[in-house]
C-alpha cells in the first residue's frame, strides 16, 4: 500500500483539495445559518469523495480499456438513471435529482464519466481510422441518446458540457478539417432546430437577457444583474464576508452553486479571483503532464477528457456569472456545493491517479 501511495500525483491531490477549500471557506463565509448548514455537508462530501479516489487509484484503469462489457453495463445504467430521473420530483424547474432521504443525487454527473471511458475506449481502438466519418457518427451517437433524455429534465448546461468532451476528444484523437467543418454546420442546424422547436420560452429569455440584461434588471435580468453587483463590489482584495453582503442578504440568488464564483468575487475580490484561476491553472497543467506520460491512448484520451469537462464546466459558470454567456443553472466545479458534482470529479481523479500509478 505505502509503495502505491508513493506512486500518486500527490502534488495535483494537494491542487484540488485547495480549490475544495476555497469553495468551502466561501459557503462557509456567507454567514446565514443555511450557509453553515452546506459548510458542514459538503465536508462530509468531501470526505467521501477523497475515499473514493483513494480506492479507486487502487483498481487497475486497463479494465475499461481492455473489457467492453464493463462500459457497456455502465453507459446502459447512466442511460436508465436518466430515464427514471424523469419521474423525479421537479425543483426550480428541472426533474435532474433522486432524493434519498435528505440528500440530492443527480445521475448527469456521474454519466459524464462514462462518457470520457467510452469515448477513450472507442477511440484508442480507432485513431488511425479518423478519415472515416463512420467513427464521428457512432460516437456522437453514444452522447446523442443521454443528451436527448437530458432534454426533457431540462438540463442545458449538462448538454453544452457532454457535447464538449465529446468535441475535444474527436478533435484530440484527430478529426479531418473537413469533417470538422461539416459538424460546425450541423450544431448551426441543430441550434437553429433547438430554438424553434426544443427550447422553452423561459429558455430563450435567458439567451436574450445575457445579450442585454438591463433591459429587465428586476425581472429576466435579475439574475445577471445581481452577480455583476456581487462581483464588481467585491473591488481588489474583496469585502468582509457575512449576512451583510449581497450573498449574504440573498440579494444574489443560488449564492452556493451557480453563482458561487460572484459570491467568491465579492467576499475575495479580484486576488481571490486570481487564485483560483491560477489553482485551475495548475490543476489543468498537472492532469495534461499525465496525459502526455499516459503508457497508451486510452489512458491518455481519458485524461485529456477529464480536463475537458472541468474546462467546459469553468468556462460555463464564470462566462454565466460575467453576463458572457446565457444562465445555463451549471456549477463551478470543485467550489460549488452539491456532492453528485464533486464525488464524480474525484471519481475521476481516481481513475486519474491509476493511471499515474501505472504509468
Amino acid at each position: 500500500m505505502y509503495n502505491h501511495l508513493r506512486k500518486l500525483d500527490w502534488f495535483l491531490i494537494i491542487v484540488v483539495l485547495l480549490l475544495v477549500g476555497v469553495g468551502l471557506l466561501t459557503i462557509y463565509g456567507i454567514g446565514s445559518p443555511e450557509s453553515v448548514t452546506f459548510f458542514k455537508k459538503q465536508l462530509c462530501f468531501l470526505g467521501l469523495a477523497f475515499f473514493l479516489m483513494l480506492a479507486l487509484s487502487f483498481f487497475d484503469y486497463r479494465v475499461f480499456k481492455n473489457y467492453s462489457s464493463v462500459l457497456i453495463v455502465l453507459y446502459l445504467i447512466s442511460l436508465a438513471s436518466l430515464f427514471f430521473v424523469l419521474f423525479s420530483q421537479e425543483i426550480r424547474g428541472a426533474s435532474s435529482w433522486f432524493r434519498l432521504g435528505s440528500i440530492r443525487f443527480e445521475p448527469i454527473e456521474f454519466i459524464k464519466i462514462v462518457i470520457i471511458l467510452l469515448l477513450a475506449k472507442y477511440f484508442s481502438l480507432r485513431h488511425i481510422e479518423m478519415y472515416r466519418i463512420r467513427h464521428l457518427i457512432i460516437s456522437g451517437m453514444y452522447i446523442g441518446l443521454p443528451i436527448a433524455a437530458i432534454v426533457f429534465q431540462p438540463d442545458f448546461g449538462s448538454i453544452l458540457v457532454l457535447f464538449s468532451i465529446w468535441l475535444g476528444v474527436v478533435i484530440m484523437a484527430g478529426i479531418k478539417l473537413r469533417h470538422l467543418l461539416i459538424l460546425f454546420l450541423v450544431i448551426v442546424l441543430l441550434f437553429v432546430t433547438a430554438w424553434f422547436c426544443i427550447l422553452k420560452d423561459y429558455q430563450k429569455e435567458r439567451i436574450l437577457t445575457f445579450v442585454n440584461p438591463q433591459e429587465d434588471p428586476f425581472g429576466r435580468g435579475y439574475h445577471i444583474s445581481q452577480s455583476l453587483i456581487a462581483i464588481g463590489s467585491g473591488g481588489l482584495f474583496g469585502q468582509k464576508s457575512g449576512i451583510g453582503s449581497q450573498a449574504g442578504l440573498k440579494f444574489l440568488p443560488e449564492q452556493h452553486t451557480d453563482f458561487i464564483f460572484a459570491t467568491l468575487a465579492e467576499q475575495r475580490g479580484l486576488a481571490g479571483i486570481f487564485i483560483l484561476l491560477s489553482l485551475f491553472a495548475l490543476l489543468f497543467w498537472q492532469i495534461i503532464k499525465i496525459a502526455l506520460a499516459s503508457p497508451n491512448n486510452f489512458a491518455r484520451l481519458f485524461a485529456l477528457g477529464l480536463a475537458i469537462m472541468i474546462f467546459a464546466q469553468l468556462v460555463i459558470n464564470v462566462g454565466m456569472n460575467m453576463a458572457l454567456l446565457p444562465i445555463t443553472g451549471l456549477t463551478l466545479p470543485l467550489i460549488s456545493y452539491g456532492g453528485s458534482s464533486l464525488v464524480s470529479i474525484f471519481l475521476g481523479l481516481g481513475i486519474l491517479q491509476s493511471i499515474k500509478a501505472r504509468s
